[in-house]
């Protein structure tokens, strides 16, 4: 994993969490930079670091199909987990493949090349060669049946929890260190939390952002935070807002200012052009945060009612933006039911169903290996 936590990262941590907590028989092999990190996640599991080095995706992939097979036979494992695409082809394990999205044959043009026939690639693998493959949402099932030779039904559908202890309505010292961390001062703001991609659609958020609040006299600042991404529009967008109006790219904000950042903003605004499953939006919520989302592909499953929602176009987004700006009593409504929804995604809930997933991936596995 990376060392910087991302939307994978933290589905891969929590699980793991949770499994262990759950009483799973897991095996973790990871990076060994993660080693003590697991070792404190899951404390009653074994933890095995790779010993070669495993820091490029060549790297991953050459150690994946070449030694990890190997170990997987060495330590006596009946399932292998493979939570990102990928996995060990040679391997005579029952294997289980998370699939994130399907955007990578939907949007390609969202992701740039090489990454999108990779993933194409390595999607198409798993669906026929892997023993079962997880999906975070109905939509991203729904938009894998379209594009592959497979029915929804036979993919398992499994949402992501929510880290209560790291997203949580937070105290007034968290939203301060937040503040501080991103060197707002007392200043309101709207945030964002994602990568700087193009499916995020981050510059019709800057441009719906300078519409809504220019006619204000103290408009609130634009928080952008989250890893530098190759949206090239970004920079364009950013160009044209006008100077007395402040945007700020925070870049990767540390991991325990999140809730501060997130619960401490006027409103969460996420115009996404569509996510296998949206786990900032559910992070967002956790948060105690009014959040502004699209209804593309999974986005609605995880913030039903409880969030408000807007098009994809800086105009659609200026509207609901000045909408939510104009209303404190709509954010509040809306913050109140988003804490209420998110406590409907927990990660022990989905740690069961990957347990229930794994036994399915064995019994499937051996019934293919008799046969």
């Amino acid at each position: 994993m990376p060392a910087d936590r991302g939307g994978v990262g933290r589905y891969v941590d929590s699980l793991v969490a949770a499994l262990d907590e759950d009483g799973a028989r897991l095996t973790v092999v990871c990076q060994p930079r993660d080693a003590r990190l697991y070792d404190g996640l899951a404390p009653r599991s074994r933890v095995v670091p790779t010993v070669q080095s495993t820091a490029t995706r060549t790297a991953r992939l050459t150690w994946e199909q070449t030694t990890l097979p190997a170990l997987v036979r060495r330590l006596g494992v009946d399932v292998v987990h493979s939570p990102h695409y990928t996995m060990p082809l040679a391997s005579r394990a029952a294997s289980v493949v998370t699939l994130h999205d399907a955007t990578f044959f939907t949007d390609a043009v969202l992701h740039a090349g090489v990454k999108a026939r990779f993933f194409r690639a390595w999607t198409t693998t798993a669906l026929r060669r892997a023993s079962l493959c997880v999906v975070p949402s109905q939509a991203t099932a729904d938009e894998l049946a379209k594009v592959a030779r497979i029915r929804a039904g036979e993919l398992e559908i499994i949402e992501h929890g929510v880290d209560t202890d790291r997203f949580h309505p937070p105290s007034p010292d968290e939203v301060r260190a937040a503040r501080d961390a991103v060197g707002l001062g007392s200043t309101p703001y709207v945030a964002f939390l994602g990568a700087l991609e193009p499916r995020k659609n981050v510059p019709a958020l800057i441009r719906g952002f300078a519409r809504a609040v220019a006619g204000r006299p103290n408009p609130p600042a634009l928080v952008l935070a989250g890893q530098p991404g190759w949206d090239t529009q970004v920079e364009k967008a950013l160009d044209a807002v006008p100077h007395r109006l402040r945007v700020i790219r925070a870049g990767y904000l540390p991991f325990g200012t999140l809730a501060g950042f997130l619960g401490g903003a006027e409103l969460v605004a996420y115009p996404s052009l569509g996510e296998g499953f949206g786990l900032p939006v559910l992070e967002a919520m956790a948060a105690g945060a009014c959040v502004l989302t699209t209804r593309r592909l999974s986005l609605p499953e995880v913030g039903g009612e409880a969030v408000a929602y807007c098009g994809v176009g800086a105009g659609d987004v200026a509207a609901a933006l000045s909408e939510l700006l104009d209303d404190p009593s709509r954010r509040s409504q809306l913050a109140a039911a988003a804490q209420r929804r998110a406590k409907e995604f927990s990660w022990a809930t989905s740690a069961e169903k990957h347990r229930v997933a794994y036994e399915k991936a064995w019994l499937s596995h051996r019934l293919r290996a008799g046969a």
